[in-house]
């Protein structure tokens, strides 16, 4: 049986560097939302705001792009988060010319926690539309991002310590 290496998209710490992380909210469209990224005293980063469904609006993302990664075999994202019980968004993409992400939604229980997330359970999807096309092959990262947009109006806060993929 062939072992697939581990591969660490992003380890937090207060010295990490930040720099190809950014959010993107729904200001894009004439939204209200505002999210925020930062990093705690212990660490982790902490990405929090809040979701307004005024002008349209209804989403915030933290995005952060990989470089174009080949994947050797990985076929899960281990994300170790605390989240508010809020559900939340991981969303890959193949490629930065890709308009469409690969996304999978997940529950946060107010606890500190790893979130295993199946690569080939994430599915494609373009402004909230599931596209009729094949779930994430695997093979090629450029992106990876986390979304909320729950269809209301509500703070949100997840903390994040680490993303690997296995």
């Amino acid at each position: 049986m062939l072992v697939s290496p581990s591969l660490v998209l992003f380890d937090f710490s207060v010295e990490a560097d930040l720099s190809r992380w950014y959010v993107l909210d729904d200001g894009v469209m004439g939204g209200l939302s505002q999210g925020r990224m930062s990093v705690s005293e212990e660490g982790h980063a902490v990405y929090e705001g809040f979701v307004s469904l005024e002008n349209n609006g209804g989403f915030s993302s933290l995005r952060y792009r990989t470089g174009q990664q080949q994947l050797e075999g990985q076929q899960f994202a281990k994300l170790r988060i605390k989240g508010d019980g809020k559900s939340y968004q991981f969303r890959v993409k193949s490629s930065m010319r890709e308009r469409f992400s690969y996304i999978y939604t997940f529950q946060t229980s107010g606890e500190w926690e790893t979130v295993s997330i199946p690569l080939a359970e994430m599915y494609p999807s373009f402004r909230g539309m599931r596209l009729n096309m094949d779930n994430y092959p695997g093979e090629q990262l450029a992106e990876i991002a986390f979304l909320i947009g729950n269809k209301k109006a509500e703070k949100f806060r997840l903390q994040i310590d680490s993303i690997v993929l296995e």
